[in-house]
């Protein structure tokens, strides 16, 4: 099989995987966005909306709601940007931190117990490539910008 095609199959299954992968934890009925805007305040640290709206993929008007109902729920809370007074910083409350970690035990979890399942080599092989997606997380990050901003559309 050509790079090309290994790609294509690739991309492929990670789309399925994601959307087995996401809908793994069935507590806290929040919504997807709303969810990642949880992850993403629980990885990157407080940040300001213009910086989520980046980021979760979303208009601004979607996103605005989404941290209102949020905030109005507990889990994330505003404060001063130290660079701007006019701005303001969203962070997670703790518990907005707890769900997070929550879904994340549930989530290991369930993974942990289909990988169970898996034969021994590829369970082996399966869990020796989360460094080669941590080197494609970083690369990512490096390059910058959403997958649109990158492309131009």
């Amino acid at each position: 099989m050509d790079d090309a095609r290994a790609v294509e199959r690739l991309t492929r299954s990670i789309e399925d995987f994601n959307s087995v992968f996401i809908r793994l934890p069935a507590s806290d009925r929040l919504t997807f966005s709303a969810l990642s805007v949880l992850h993403t305040l629980s990885r990157a640290g407080p940040c300001r909306l213009k910086d989520l709206v980046r980021t979760e993929q979303i208009k601004q008007p979607a996103l605005t709601s989404a941290v209102a109902k949020l905030e109005r729920d507990g889990l994330v809370e505003r404060g001063p940007d130290p660079s701007d007074g006019r701005a303001s910083m969203l962070s997670l409350t703790a518990e907005g931190q707890s769900i997070v970690s929550r879904r994340h035990a549930d989530r290991a979890e369930r993974l942990g117990g289909l990988i169970d399942r898996l034969e021994p080599a590829d369970r082996t092989r399966l869990l020796s490539i989360a460094d080669v997606l941590d080197q494609i997380v970083q690369l990512a990050d490096e390059q910058g910008g959403t997958p649109d901003e990158r492309s131009g559309k």
